[in-house]
């Protein structure tokens, strides 16, 4: 009877040896914020209109909210508009 009540996982479960690659929190935190707000302006500064601006930090913070530096989502956003 003790046997059906062990700590072996079930073979569904994938070990804990897999690595993640991503965090999804669904939030971002004030540092994430901050860098963001930064990466924005820069693009207002380099002729954006407020249209493309607006799409642009969507974009971003979707990015970001799934565990992408600005830099990586950034360039990642740039690949997939060529």
């Amino acid at each position: 009877m003790a046997d059906q009540y062990d700590d072996t996982p079930s073979e569904g479960v994938p070990p804990a040896s897999v690595k993640k690659t991503r965090k999804s929190t669904g939030k971002m935190t004030d540092e994430q914020k901050a860098q963001l707000t930064k990466h924005m302006t820069k693009m207002g500064k380099a002729g954006m209109s407020a249209t493309e601006m607006k799409s642009h930090r969507m974009k971003m913070m979707v990015r970001v909210r799934k565990g992408m530096t600005i830099q990586k989502a950034h360039n990642d956003i740039k690949k997939g508009s060529k």
